[in-house]
């Protein structure tokens, strides 16, 4: 698992910044051009997958940082 912490780290926190950029730019009307199609089905969802991008990378990077091999 350690091989790949660091890729869960990087991945998660990309999920996190533009989950999070994404966001803060929508309740301002804009849009990063990549995620447009996120709104396509509405801006409910589009505003749930943000939020899910959000906690998929916190969760990603808890994942790659923990020491499961230290537990019990």
């Amino acid at each position: 698992m350690k091989k790949n912490a660091e890729w869960l780290s990087l991945v998660g926190f990309i999920l996190v910044t533009f989950g999070i950029l994404a966001l803060a730019l929508s309740f301002v009307g804009l849009r990063f051009t990549f995620l447009i199609w996120l709104d396509a089905p509405g801006h409910v969802f589009g505003f749930f997958v943000r939020i899910f991008m959000v906690v998929l990378g916190f969760l990603l990077v808890y994942v790659a940082k923990t020491d499961f091999k230290g537990e019990g």
